[in-house]
């Protein structure tokens, strides 16, 4: 069975919930339950954390069918590399380097990508199956 991993936009578009993007992102997230699994990793779970007081609320408002899944140690790499390709073309945003684990995570898995923001997975993870408005 294929395997999606969900990014934290989506997820907090779903918490939130947000007034422009909690419709999208929940008809998404449930299109994608009917044909693949669903997975977080610690870098989306972290990027979701921030809106939660203890543990315990962020995994009571989790989905169930969320697998919780270890960063692969070639994503890490991976990750890297893009990462220094972005900073080398100029890239001055220092909050961009949870992307680039997401998306190398899912690139080195097979996996296809729900995100509701595909600009930098596009331009960095070329062959990156996604999921996106």
């Amino acid at each position: 069975m294929a395997t999606v991993l969900v990014d934290a936009n989506v997820l907090l578009d779903i918490l939130t919930p947000d007034p422009t993007w909690a419709e999208w992102s929940s008809a998404a997230l449930a299109d994608a339950a009917e044909w693949a699994l669903l997975a977080i990793n610690p870098i989306i779970y972290a990027e979701i954390s921030i809106g939660f007081r203890r543990v315990e609320d962020l995994d009571a408002a989790l989905p169930e069918e969320l697998r919780r899944e270890a960063l692969p140690w070639d994503a890490a790499f991976l990750a890297g590399r893009a990462f220094l390709a972005y900073r080398r073309q100029s890239g001055t945003k220092s909050g961009t380097l949870p992307d680039f684990f997401i998306g190398a995570h899912a690139a080195v898995r097979g996996y296809s990508l729900l995100t509701r923001d595909p600009r930098r997975f596009r331009a960095y993870f070329p062959t990156l199956p996604i999921i996106h408005p």
